[in-house]
């Protein structure tokens, strides 16, 4: 009988073990994630080379990349083209200034994915927005390989450095403390505790509210990060 069953890949999800994969890219051979262990790392798609949105954002990934190592993250970007095409763009980045950033050296890991190998992996090649190009995919991925946050962008949109930044200060401050982190947080405004697990533990944080955790009602607690701070309604 024909077998007429057709494959299909299943994306990667938020708590799933990054893919893995060896790849060329303009800084040699990396095992991924294998190679990142111990550390955040934003694996990141755009389009292609010599492109203006893909340029922007390279030249910001690029200087901010000492602030990315502050926390402990890594880059690894990646697109379809040859690993000559991504060293000739590079190259030609360095010569260009925009935003108040010039001369920027891209120093970070940039995949060679002419057979879209990794990218299929990841879901970065989405048939209704291109055959041929990635979209902008984001994947931050913690020190133990696991996918924390998947982020799209259409081709036409150039990403939020700033939003990627945050979501990772987020997620390692959740780790840290046992918490959660409420719309727009920043470091150091409050945070949210768990939910009370028992009619009697909610009703002793209502009634005994401290300088340092309040509560809004018996689901929503939060923990002061600044002392002093007068009670949020």
């Amino acid at each position: 009988m024909e077998n007429t069953s057709t494959e299909y890949r299943r994306m990667p999800l938020i708590g799933d073990e990054a893919p893995s994969f060896v790849a060329n890219t303009t800084q040699g051979e990396i095992n991924f994630p294998a190679d990142y262990k111990g550390k955040w790392v934003i694996l990141f798609s755009h389009p292609a080379d010599f492109t203006p949105v893909c340029t922007t954002e390279f030249m910001t990934f690029g200087s901010m990349m000492e602030e990315f190592k502050a926390i402990n993250t890594e880059l690894v970007g990646l697109s379809v083209d040859s690993i000559y095409s991504h060293i000739a763009w590079l190259r030609k980045i360095q010569e260009l200034e925009w935003n108040g950033k010039k001369h920027v050296e891209v120093k970070f890991p940039l995949i060679e994915d002419i057979r879209m190998e990794v990218a299929n992996k990841y879901g970065m090649i989405q048939p209704n927005s291109s055959n041929t190009q990635a979209v902008r995919a984001v994947f931050i991925i913690d020190p133990k390989g696991i996918i924390r946050t998947i982020l799209y962008y259409p081709i036409s949109t150039g990403r939020n450095f700033d939003e990627i930044k945050r979501i990772i200060l987020a997620l390692q401050k959740a780790d840290k403390d046992n918490i959660a982190t409420p719309a727009d947080w920043r470091p150091g405004d409050d945070v949210i505790v768990p939910t009370a697990g028992s009619c009697g533990t909610a009703k002793e944080r209502v009634e005994n509210q401290t300088e340092d955790q309040y509560c809004l009602d018996w689901f929503m607690c939060f923990r002061r990060e600044k002392k002093g701070q007068k009670k949020t309604k």
